[in-house]
């Protein structure tokens, strides 16, 4: 693994936070660059990140789900995935995401695989990505009031030409997607 070089850390001389919603927190601060120039007025956008799950069936089968986004103003094919909730663990909130958008469980703690930076230029959120193994219905859905969503299943041949073909779109999904397939020695 190649070194990473340290530099010197922009320096915040103000912050504030201009928006607070459930939805999205936004912070705007006044920086100072190690070389004294100053630069106001740059948001960043907060967040207590996000757990995707890769799910696979007793038949090796992974589980997707269709679901509109409002950002993008579609529907989009990802894994299951859902934001951390306040005071809950990535793995609370990966268990707590499979059950409710998927109604599926696993007879296992989900295992964690990674965490990824998402856009660290203007956000400090992370995503974790977790593996549940031998996934079973257990019940039925338990969506959130802005959640409509459509559950599939797909082989892993047919994973992996969603994530080559584009049909799975989502950055954090098809490197996810990437990352499973080759821990499976599937790509």
């Amino acid at each position: 693994m190649p070194e990473r070089s340290e530099e010197p850390a922009w320096r915040i001389v103000d912050s504030e936070i201009v928006i607070e919603t459930p939805h999205l927190r936004l912070r705007r601060d006044d920086i100072v660059l190690p070389g004294g120039e100053r630069i106001a007025n740059y948001y960043v956008r907060e967040s207590r990140g996000f757990a995707v799950i890769f799910a696979q069936t007793p038949d090796d089968r992974v589980l997707l789900v269709r679901q509109y986004k409002h950002g993008i103003g579609r529907a989009v094919l990802e894994l299951p995935a859902g934001a951390i909730d306040p005071g809950e663990t990535p793995l609370d909130c990966a268990t707590r995401e499979l059950a409710e958008e998927t109604g599926y469980r696993s007879p296992a703690q989900l295992e964690a695989v990674a965490t990824y930076v998402t856009d660290p230029t203007n956000s400090d959120a992370r995503f974790h990505l977790f593996a549940a193994r031998q996934v079973h219905l257990a019940g039925r859905q338990e969506l959130d009031i802005t959640e409509d969503i459509e559950v599939t299943l797909a082989s892993l041949d047919q994973l992996r030409d969603f994530v080559r073909d584009g049909t799975i779109e989502v950055s954090s999904h098809v490197a996810a997607v990437y990352v499973m397939l080759d821990r499976l020695g599937r790509l």
